[in-house]
């Protein structure tokens, strides 16, 4: 990056709006257009992710949503990082595509919870950091096999991983605004896990 042409603001400002953009794309709805699937915010929880949509018993769909969630979350900060741009661009490139997938301009800002896609900024941010992460939500989803439990203990361990494997830095505060934002976005099925209501992964809608 030529940092003598644009301040770092305005590179942070236009990494971050590209970014939402390219989060913006909610795959749970194209997938599930282009397999003939009902929408994925009309049934189960009403959550566009690759969760819901396995719910339709299409599990073919459900695979490309995660995978195509997670890369459009994983390419851009990846991109960032190999062309060693700093790290506040990284940063707000993550952050911009995570939050587009929560609210997504091109689908009436009706977005998902963004696990898949923050899996793959942090897969961007540091494969370690990723991969472990990865490992929490596996661990937790093989024995309790609720998706929304192993999304929240990742989540809460992101930010412990981040530092323990880097120390704090801007990277940090944008994991832990991930975390936070996961979390928040994950209340509906915290009342449920509580009251003994939630679905289990693969149960259809």
């Amino acid at each position: 990056m030529n940092s003598t042409a644009l301040p770092l603001p305005a590179w942070i400002a236009i990494g971050a709006v590209l970014a939402y953009l390219i989060g913006s794309l909610s795959f749970a709805v194209i997938v599930s257009r282009v397999f003939g699937l009902n929408d994925p915010r009309t049934y189960g929880s009403g959550n566009p992710g690759a969760t819901n949509v396995l719910r339709s018993g299409n599990k073919a769909a459900a695979v490309l949503t995660l995978v195509f969630d997670a890369l459009k979350g994983y390419v851009p900060v990846a991109l960032a990082v190999a062309s060693g741009w700093p790290a506040a661009v990284v940063a707000a490139i993550g952050l911009g595509a995570f939050i587009g997938h929560l609210w997504p301009v091109f689908f009436k800002f009706e977005g998902g919870k963004g696990v898949a896609t923050a899996a793959g900024v942090l897969l961007g941010f540091d494969p370690a950091l990723g991969g472990l992460v990865l490992l929490v939500w596996i661990g937790m989803a093989a024995v309790f096999r609720y998706s929304s439990l192993a999304a929240l203990t990742a989540s809460l361990a992101a930010p412990a991983l981040q530092v323990w494997l880097n120390g704090p830095s801007l990277m940090t505060v944008a994991v832990a605004v991930m975390s936070a934002l996961l979390i928040w976005r994950h209340a509906p099925n915290i009342r449920k896990l509580i009251a003994g209501q939630e679905s289990k992964i693969g149960q259809t809608a």
